[in-house]
């Protein structure tokens, strides 16, 4: 683990080593093998570890807080994260609404792939669960902006791959993971 944490940050990525990190042999959504997966949403969907997911993002996103909307991101990965941020952090009077990005364009009642409560002219902070390429949070991103929406930020529990950061920078979005794969004790993308 990370001696760089602050004690926040140190809470969530015991809770990630504790309950999300899987050894084995595993292939990657990449392709890549391991011998380690995270499976964050095991710590997101638990109501310790989606508290601990809200402080960080509090802390990590402080300064800035007051001038992002909305929360979200592709579904499945992002959206434990920002309905239970937006939830937690509204019980201390910090207001996001969220909304997650379907896999398909609906073609029957609210159509397009957003569904939830963004609107046109947001700022959003960007979300996923986690990545090793940055891919999911890029494409979140561009569905934001062409529903009018601006992906001005981008935060992931944990960042495995360590490539997302310069993707962001190219699309000038203020990207901060909440922990990486050196946090937790691995080299990015092993």
């Amino acid at each position: 683990m990370s001696a760089d944490l602050t004690p926040t940050l140190q809470r969530l990525c015991d809770h990630v080593a504790e309950h999300s990190i899987k050894r084995g042999d595993f292939v990657l959504k990449s392709g890549a093998r391991s011998s380690w997966f995270l499976d964050t949403k095991q710590t997101a969907c638990r109501s310790d570890g989606v508290v601990a997911v809200a402080d960080a993002v509090e802390e990590v996103f402080g300064d800035v807080l007051g001038s992002i909307d909305a929360i979200g991101g592709l579904t499945m990965g992002a959206d434990p994260v920002a309905f239970g941020v937006a939830a937690v952090l509204a019980t201390r009077g910090i207001d996001l609404r969220s909304f997650s990005i379907r896999k398909e364009a609906k073609d029957h009642g609210v159509t397009g792939r957003i569904a939830g409560a963004l609107q046109p002219g947001d700022r959003v902070l960007v979300t996923e669960d986690t990545t090793t390429r940055g891919t999911s949070p890029m494409e979140a991103a561009e569905q934001i902006a062409a529903f009018g929406a601006e992906p001005a930020f981008m935060t992931v529990i944990v960042d495995r791959g360590g490539t997302c950061a310069a993707m962001a920078v190219e699309r000038n979005i203020d990207y901060r993971p909440l922990l990486t794969a050196p946090d937790l004790g691995f080299d990015y993308g092993t």
